[in-house]
């Protein structure tokens, strides 16, 4: 055998189970069967619209949210309450409180959310582009004022009560929601939505189709902020008439009773953190299954 043929040699060896069709190499599936493959397995494809809700992110938070508030109730039941501390809690008061509270929260985030998200989708159209750093630095406003002075002056102007609370949570919520959804829109690849106007969609059908379902991700995170910031600015509901926790706060501290307080704190604190942990299941629930990332 000559030398170049001794080169071309282990050019022309193969493993086993290998052979070559008009130059292509393939496998033989019955050899591999019976002698077992030595290639390396091909990683399975990870499953698609895989939930990232674990029984611990499901359970924790609750768990811990039941023993912070069976240890406050136990040690508030053990507590020396004079008059004057049962008549802020007792016939009701902390249940109605509590009641009072949610539906600030929950009215005040309806509103956020039929004003921020429109107005942010309508500054992101070619008409109001130009009107996007105005509109923001307007909502921006909102947390500029502090809440409490912005809150007296609504009372001042439309008079105790509810309303204006809802009116002032809304001005300082709008924020985050208004600028999440601008800020989503923006971050969409434009070849995206210029392919889904390439075969014929219409702009009512790429926003509906294309461009929110890519931005609901940063959607929801602004909502889940403005939900947050809500259960605490509603404390301040209490200086304007408009009840919830604020009044056991308030009470505990104008009538110096620290179980009073103590109990409004608390309450207020479980809540914030209750409505962030259904923020975030939702938050993970919500997102459309294509923009799923296993882990």
């Amino acid at each position: 055998m000559s030398p170049r043929e001794e080169r071309r040699a282990p050019r022309d060896e193969r493993p086993p189970g290998e052979h070559e069709v008009h130059g292509l190499a393939f496998r033989d599936e019955v050899h591999e069967r019976e002698h077992g493959s030595t290639a390396a397995p091909v990683p399975a494809a990870p499953p698609q619209g895989l939930r990232r809700i674990t029984w611990q992110r499901a359970l924790a938070m609750p768990l811990f949210l039941a023993a912070a508030l069976l240890a406050t109730w136990l040690w508030f039941r053990g507590a020396r309450l004079d008059s004057i501390a049962h008549q802020a809690v007792d016939h009701g008061k902390v249940g109605l409180a509590v009641r009072q509270h949610l539906q600030l929260t929950a009215v005040s985030t309806f509103f956020v959310l039929i004003i921020a998200i429109p107005l942010g989708i309508a500054l992101t159209r070619a008409t109001l582009r130009r009107a996007t750093p105005f509109a923001v630095a307007v909502a921006n406003l909102g947390q500029a004022v502090p809440a409490l002075g912005l809150l007296v002056l609504l009372v001042i102007w439309l008079g105790i009560g509810t309303k204006a609370a809802v009116i002032g949570m809304v001005v300082y919520a709008v924020l985050p929601v208004l600028a999440n959804t601008i800020a989503g829109l923006h971050a969409i690849d434009p070849t995206l939505t210029e392919a889904a106007r390439g075969i014929g969609m219409s702009p009512a059908g790429v926003l509906a189709r294309v461009e929110l379902p890519l931005a609901v991700p940063l959607i929801l995170a602004g909502v889940r902020t403005a939900l947050v910031l809500n259960v605490g600015t509603a404390t301040l509901a209490t200086f304007g008439g408009g009840g919830g926790l604020g009044d056991l706060i308030s009470a505990g501290i104008i009538t110096q009773r620290m179980p009073v307080l103590i109990l409004g704190s608390v309450l207020t604190v479980a809540l914030a953190l209750l409505v962030d942990w259904l923020a975030s299941l939702a938050e993970v629930l919500l997102r459309p299954h294509g923009l799923e990332v296993s882990r």
